[in-house]
């Protein structure tokens, strides 16, 4: 009875390890082609634009197809990490074909690092539905390009025109053609000397954009003075970044203010480590001329050649079609 025993249990267990076996080696094989169309979509997605232009929609015919939905463009995420030179692809003319198909559907767009005046007025004359704008390190955006834009962007939510050229003039375009804004960046590259106070960013955000909610303005050379505008106006405001602004004292009546009537505080001394730029304060001594556009006196923030050059398309031609030919030195691949 117990060898019955033994040939059984030895039986199944052998029966076991096959079905196993075959489990996995049905997984293995498993066609990921076969996935819902919804699905592939939403894992393609996650890749950002650049991985899905440069690389995804080129696996297959059904890829391909997905990635020409113009919902697969209602977000262009173009993040970069600013080594442009470095890049074998023009991010530029990647951005206007990704711009191209979403069809007027864009709601939110990164151009990060290389956008332009041109390219803004590009994506601008392409849709009118833009509720986020990510401007960060775009030093060729200036003042005049984006008013000349703030008018076609009645519904713009979010603005972020981080570290670069953009000065007061602009936010006050920006705050009478906006009345949607909700969140604004505008943080500055900034050194520890000369020692500069101004207040005219913080009375400008003050008297054009009072249903803030979340303002950042990392290194801005604001005083009490501004700090108190904006708190005055801005009665809305959930989260306010302060870091690194070290003109403020926020000890007494305006401290207590700030705790009061922000529920998210960052003071001008709390940690920087989950700030998206590097913030090592330097000394740059003194300018003999007006310090530059977009630093401010407290702080300096940086970031964390051989150029190749995308080949520019023919009007009417796919992007697609031209990925993968790239010029480095004599060699095309």
């Amino acid at each position: 009875m117990s060898s019955w025993s033994s040939a059984d249990s030895a039986a199944s267990s052998s029966y076991s390890s096959s079905k196993e076996q075959s489990e996995n080696d049905e997984r293995q094989t498993r066609n990921w082609l076969d996935l819902p169309g919804d699905v592939t979509a939403a894992i393609l997605l996650k890749l950002g634009a650049v991985d899905i232009l440069s690389s995804a929609q080129s696996v297959c015919t059904s890829w391909r197809s997905i990635c020409k939905d113009p919902t697969m463009w209602r977000v262009i995420d173009m993040q970069n990490l600013g080594d442009l030179h470095d890049m074998p692809y023009d991010l530029e003319i990647m951005c206007r074909h990704a711009v191209d198909r979403s069809r007027g559907q864009l709601v939110d767009i990164n151009v990060e690092y290389f956008g332009t005046d041109d390219l803004l007025k590009y994506i601008t004359d392409s849709t009118s539905h833009l509720r986020r704008l990510r401007l960060a390190c775009c030093y060729d955006i200036s003042d005049e390009g984006l008013c000349e834009v703030a008018g076609k962007l009645p519904l713009l939510e979010e603005l972020d025109i981080s570290i670069g050229n953009i000065t007061k003039d602009a936010l006050e375009v920006i705050g009478q053609n906006c009345p949607n804004l909700k969140s604004l960046k505008f943080n500055m590259e900034v050194f520890i000397s000369p020692h500069i106070e101004s207040d005219d960013e913080a009375f400008t955000i003050a008297r054009t954009m009072p249903e803030l909610q979340h303002l950042q303005l990392f290194g801005n050379k604001l005083t009490n003075t501004g700090l108190f505008a904006i708190l005055d106006s801005c009665s809305h405001l959930e989260s306010l970044d302060l870091r690194r602004c070290f003109n403020l004292n926020l000890e007494g009546s305006l401290g207590k203010r700030c705790t009061e009537q922000i529920k998210d505080l960052r003071r001008p001394n709390d940690p920087t480590n989950d700030y998206p730029f590097i913030a090592t304060i330097r000394d740059y001594g003194s300018f003999d001329e007006d310090y530059p556009l977009g630093i401010s006196d407290t702080d300096f923030l940086s970031d964390d050649d051989y150029q190749y050059d995308f080949y520019a398309f023919s009007d009417g031609s796919d992007f697609s079609d031209n990925v993968g030919y790239y010029f480095d030195a004599d060699t095309y691949y």
